[in-house]
This record gives structure tokens, C-alpha cells and sequence, in this order.
């Protein structure tokens, strides 16, 4: 999402990027950076969303999640990979309602 990492740095946030699932696994694995958060799409090339929160969560301890979809919350929610640790923020939305979504969940 070309601007939100920007955005989300504006805020005084660190990011670390990657650019799929496995990709951010390597960066996860490979950061002496404390990770308090991972924001991600649901549905990506390669390993989805889902998969990869799942796989990070064996790596970081207690680490918060957004979640980001075309598809409508209740189908998010509805589906078999629900979690209610998982923020969702539905697409399309904007730099403001991202970072609100951020510090609601880094908050929470």
C-alpha cells in the first residue's frame, strides 16, 4: 500500500517492511527490533495473511495483529481462521483510518 508505511512512520512508528508472507518471516527472524505489531492482507501471492500470523506467533510472544481485507468483516469473521485477537480494518480505507487503527490496537 504505497504511502501507509509512510504514514505509519510520520507517527513516530518504526517499520520494517517485506513484501509477502515469507519474505516478513526472514525479516521477523532476522530483527533484534522489538515487534509489537504485524499488519498484513488477508490474501497474498504465496502464504496468506492468516498463515503467516500464525507462524509469526511462534516466534513473538503476544504480538497484536491488523488484518486487512476487501471482503466485509463479517466474512472475515465468519470464516475458518477466526481469532478475536485479530484487528481488522476493511479495504478500502484511508492514511488517517489506517494510523487510528494502528494506535487502537498498539493501545489496547
Amino acid at each position: 500500500l504505497v504511502g501507509s508505511e509512510m504514514c505509519i512512520r510520520d507517527r513516530g512508528y518504526e517499520v520494517l517492511e517485506a513484501t509477502d508472507g515469507e519474505t516478513a518471516l526472514d525479516v521477523i527472524a532476522n530483527t533484534k527490533m522489538r515487534i509489537d505489531l504485524i499488519i498484513s492482507d488477508v490474501v497474498m501471492p504465496g502464504m496468506d495473511g492468516h498463515t503467516l500470523v500464525n507462524l509469526a506467533r511462534q516466534e513473538l510472544d503476544g504480538v497484536k495483529t491488523i488484518l486487512m481485507s476487501g471482503y466485509s468483516e463479517d466474512v472475515f469473521r465468519n470464516g475458518p481462521d477466526m481469532d478475536p485477537e485479530i484487528a481488522f480494518l476493511g479495504k478500502p480505507f484511508t492514511l488517517k483510518g489506517l494510523a487510528a487503527k494502528v494506535k487502537e490496537v498498539l493501545d489496547s
